[in-house]
């Protein structure tokens, strides 16, 4: 199964969805990171106060030429007033122009994106089936661990951890390289705006019900939404760094990427802590160095040695033999006129019409086909190891263009 677009339409699709999708996370994520740090700010309130008045705490604020206080109740006011502003439309139109984003590219053009058949033999229907039943999975498995765990959260946090590098490596064995960090992204993003669905949102009204009926309100669903809003903000930057990982060979185009995305995504977890720690007055400097520590340890690494390592030596590779090679693996996308259905256009410009066109992109060739085996994508062409090896070597000799 495929969904037959145009490239010229898909283009276009591609680029409403993911301006949506970007403005609509912007507000989403601003509104969790506030509120999160505004709950870390909160202070007793200043002036005396009823002793049934329910303010828990109160912080004072000041932005775009003005003060603010804002006060936050311990469990419900003693009226609800009117109008209560929600924050419910930012979550669900990221997950629907996400949805809708990966839709477009991933599954009409699975054949391309989704599906590498040297890594799983699968149509592009089951690949698709399979992506949809993980996003619908990843919640089902989230909500059973939250609920049977309660409040032990170390516990439930070393579970999830566990289950999310479970679900990483599992990914990785049924999508292509540059489809893993997307899909895994996919299914972090959907327990988020199910949290906001399923769990946050019920409690707001579960309240608000209550005191409308002139019942005492349940502190615990309270409690529950506040529990889920708090996952959501850890969850934030390892989703984003999923996001962005397809972009980057670097994790995309190792078969150990999903290793490496893990890594990143405990980092962006940790430098959440962090904020979340510096917002309630802790400034626990040993964590960013911690993370930039990481990360540095991480990238050298992970960090390629060149075709020409040790590649220099083997048998020349002419000219010719590289270029029937590239005509036949690459060109299909990167040629002013692609075969490709996927594009109407070589994606980024890049060309290898030419001699002139592939010699002067040879360091890009090393980079995403040889080292990285980023291209093609999904191994669409089926480019085999020992052409990617011809490849390292024409380029370790000069990748000239004469014989």
């Amino acid at each position: 199964m495929t969904l037959a677009l145009a490239p010229y339409a898909t283009e276009w699709l591609d680029l409403l969805a993911r301006w949506l999708h970007v403005i609509a996370a912007i507000v989403w994520i601003g509104t969790s990171f506030y509120f999160v740090a505004l709950d870390n700010h909160l202070r007793p309130p200043r002036e005396r106060r009823s002793a049934d008045d329910g303010v828990g705490g109160e912080a004072w604020e000041i932005h775009g030429g003005g003060f603010y206080r804002v006060e936050k109740y311990r469990v419900t006011p003693r009226a609800i007033p009117d109008p209560l502003y929600w924050f419910k439309w930012e979550a669900y139109t990221t997950w629907l122009s996400g949805f809708a984003l990966f839709v477009v590219l991933y599954y009409a053009h699975a054949g391309t994106y989704l599906v590498d058949r040297s890594v799983a033999d699968l149509s592009s229907g089951e690949a698709v089936a399979i992506s949809v039943g993980l996003l619908a999975g990843a919640w089902v498995v989230y909500d059973a661990l939250c609920r049977v765990l309660g409040r032990q959260e170390l516990l439930l946090a070393a579970a999830l951890a566990g289950c999310i590098a479970a679900a990483a490596f599992g990914v990785s064995r049924l999508f292509s390289e540059r489809a893993v960090p997307i899909q895994l992204g996919a299914m972090l993003g959907t327990i988020m705006v199910a949290n906001v669905l399923f769990v946050i949102i019920p409690a707001h009204r579960q309240l608000i019900r209550a005191k409308e009926g002139g019942r005492e309100p349940d502190p615990a669903a309270g409690a529950r939404g506040k529990q889920r809003s708090v996952h959501n903000n850890y969850l934030t930057l390892p989703v984003l760094i999923a996001m962005l990982a397809p972009h980057f060979p670097v994790i995309s185009g190792r078969t150990d990427g999903w290793a490496v995305l893990l890594a990143l995504m405990a980092i962006g977890a940790w430098i959440r802590l962090f904020f979340n720690l510096r917002h309630a007055g802790r400034n626990i400097w040993a964590i960013p160095v911690t993370a930039a520590a990481g990360i540095a340890i991480l990238a050298v690494g992970i960090r390629p040695h060149g075709a020409g390592n040790g590649a220099a030596g083997g048998p020349p590779v002419s000219f010719a033999r590289a270029q029937g090679i590239v005509d036949e693996r690459c060109v299909p996308c990167h040629s002013e006129h692609p075969t490709n259905p996927s594009f109407s256009a070589p994606p980024a410009g890049i060309k290898f019409d030419t001699p002139e066109e592939i010699s002067a992109q040879a360091a890009l060739i090393d980079q995403q086909a040889v080292e990285s085996r980023a291209m093609p994508l999904g191994n669409a062409t089926g480019m085999a190891d020992e052409e990617r090896r011809i490849l390292g070597r024409w380029i370790a000799q000069g990748a000239k263009t004469s014989k």
